[in-house]
């Protein structure tokens, strides 16, 4: 099971906790850990991508083990601390404004 926090205005939308566990199969990316939240979860689609493009949502960042991988590509692989449970994926919503 893959642990993922979301941010407060997601989880309040998806009635949930701050932290979802979802069950990956295969290899454990930012693109299939987020097709198993939005599977579990269907009220989040189209809110952390995209709907068409599937791309990552502008006010939305991603962070595993400490490093921001909002710019890697969506399929590569995540490190083996959060495909085993051992440390969260984090969606952050970006603050904006002067």
């Amino acid at each position: 099971m893959v642990r993922v926090i979301l941010p407060f205005h997601l989880r309040t939308l998806a009635k949930v906790d701050r932290e979802v566990l979802v069950d990956v199969p295969g290899a454990v990316s930012v693109a299939s850990v987020l097709e198993a939240v939005e599977r579990s979860y269907p009220v989040l689609r189209g809110t952390i991508r995209e709907h068409d493009t599937l791309k990552r949502r502008a006010f939305l960042r991603f962070f595993a083990a400490g490093e921001d991988i909002s710019f890697d590509a969506a399929d590569a692989e995540l490190p083996a601390s959060i495909a085993s449970g051992q440390e969260p994926l984090m969606v952050v919503g970006a603050i904006a404004g002067g």
